[in-house]
């Protein structure tokens, strides 16, 4: 079977875009195939107006097993070039992810294991089945963390709870993870593309300018001093206040209707 990303704009959510991850048989498996046809979508998307959100999921309601590991094997046999490559293309996928002007939501069903999880950490915002597991099982195969699972990880929970997430490897729920503030939402197992795609709607009908500007800031929170977040913070409000969005979100509001961006 072919290891595969999924793009398509489902008709009851045409401002949404939809990434599938796709490899049957190896429980949506990655593959740098995947990475590419990944760094290729998202850069579609961004010259694309039209979609307002994205939603990352995994086909036949189970997100990501990680890295095949068949193919690691295979892998040692070469030289450790061929495995450092596919890991940068991870990089630049998982880096466009985080760049994406677009809100991101994940829609975990199943399991997110290994590079798995990573991607889930990437996007903005993570909806997983009530019943879904994740797990960075490297430490069990005598591997470490790549696409970013321990600088995510390190991020979204205390020092310690990250050592042993990423240490014993075993895996952890979602509402485990909704507890600590990882997860947004949990939905019924087999709602969640449904859950993601009917928040992604509400999120398309925000203002794209002022969505990309707080993904921006949000980005920048964690390397800047106050003062220097205080300034960019000044600076972005003041751009967005002379965009046209704020010029139809504030009369929208004064006039007690819906604002319609463009």
């Amino acid at each position: 079977m072919t290891a595969e990303l999924l793009a398509a704009r489902p008709a009851e959510s045409e401002a949404t875009l939809v990434l599938t991850l796709s490899n049957p048989g190896a429980r949506n498996a990655l593959h740098p195939d995947m990475y590419a046809a990944g760094i290729e979508a998202l850069e579609t998307a961004e010259r694309d107006p039209s979609v307002r959100a994205i939603v990352l999921t995994g086909a036949d309601q189970f997100f990501c097993a990680g890295g095949n590991l068949n193919r690691l094997l295979e892998n040692r046999a070469k030289d450790p070039s061929a495995q450092a490559q596919s890991i940068d293309l991870l990089g630049e996928w998982i880096a466009a992810l985080q760049a994406s002007t677009k809100p991101m939501i994940a829609a975990v069903e199943g399991a997110a294991a290994g590079a798995g999880f990573s991607l889930a950490l990437a996007c903005d915002l993570i909806v997983a089945a009530d019943d879904a597991k994740f797990v960075m099982s490297y430490a069990r195969v005598g591997l470490t963390p790549d696409g970013g699972g321990s600088w995510f990880l390190s991020r979204a929970l205390p020092r310690q709870l990250a050592t042993e997430v990423l240490l014993e490897g075993k895996p952890i729920s979602a509402t485990r993870l909704y507890e600590l503030g990882v997860v947004n939402r949990l939905a019924k197992p087999g709602a969640v593309r449904d859950a993601a795609l009917t928040w992604a709607d509400e999120l398309g009908k925000l203002s794209p300018h002022a969505t990309a500007r707080i993904k921006t800031l949000i980005g920048a929170a964690g390397t800047q001093s106050l003062d220097a977040h205080l300034a960019a913070e000044r600076d972005s409000f003041v751009a967005a206040l002379h965009h046209r969005d704020a010029l139809e979100g504030i009369s929208a509001f004064l006039e007690k209707r819906p604002p319609v961006y463009k």
